[in-house]
């Protein structure tokens, strides 16, 4: 099945209000057209669920700085000042999660888990408000599956099918969101025809995607 499409047309499945994960670490492995498309659409209200929040300047930094998100669910925001400073102002939700922790979450929604156990946390703020398990006398805090109405990511190399292959670091968090959303538009650097990929280097199967189009 053919899935590239164009930007404009992908981007008509997102409306306002909806909660979106942006794959990628400080930018390296985000779908940047994505994003800025997502800014030129003047897209509101939004869910983000991402690893950070970037730079000010690059990636899902650029929807913060335009005011496009009403909550971000992440693992640090000390490298975007204005996320800090919308928090402190009680004009955008922040909620931080360890690292790890936030990448099992994401996991979970994808592999349809009810939670995962974690000690990371306990006894901390990161405890508060959540349910607590005890496993052979040892206190677990339970993180719960995060999912999304879509999934923003990046592909080094994308087959016609939606077969996705990375390069390095640009995996980021890219694999998980793909099976953690309703729907997952990828912004490729490369698509070839369908069979050129190696099984052995697809990290994302084509059944996960939806859309494709070309990024630079």
């Amino acid at each position: 099945m053919q899935k590239q499409t164009s930007i404009e047309k992908a981007l008509e499945q997102i409306q306002d209000g909806m909660t979106i994960m942006v794959g990628g670490f400080l930018g390296v492995g985000t779908p940047q057209a994505l994003v800025d498309a997502c800014i030129k659409k003047q897209v509101n209200n939004i869910t983000l669920i991402s690893n950070d929040t970037a730079f000010p300047e690059i990636g899902v930094g650029k929807w913060i700085v335009n005011r496009m998100v009403k909550k971000a669910i992440v693992s640090h925001i000390g490298t975007n000042p204005e996320t800090g400073k919308q928090m402190m102002a009680n004009e955008t939700e922040v909620v931080l999660v360890p690292q790890g922790s936030l990448a099992e979450k994401i996991r979970c929604g994808g592999m349809g888990l009810g939670g995962v156990l974690t000690k990371t946390g306990v006894g901390t703020l990161v405890e508060e408000g959540k349910q607590t398990i005890v496993v052979e006398n040892e206190t677990y805090i339970l993180e719960t599956p995060l999912h999304a109405d879509i999934a923003l990511i990046y592909a080094d190399i994308a087959d016609e099918t939606g077969n996705l292959m990375y390069h390095g670091s640009t995996k980021n968090f890219n694999p998980l969101m793909a099976a953690a959303a309703d729907k997952v538009i990828v912004e490729a650097k490369q698509i070839v025809r369908a069979g050129t990929l190696s099984p052995d280097h697809v990290a994302v199967p084509h059944i996960l995607v939806d859309a494709i189009v070309k990024g630079d």
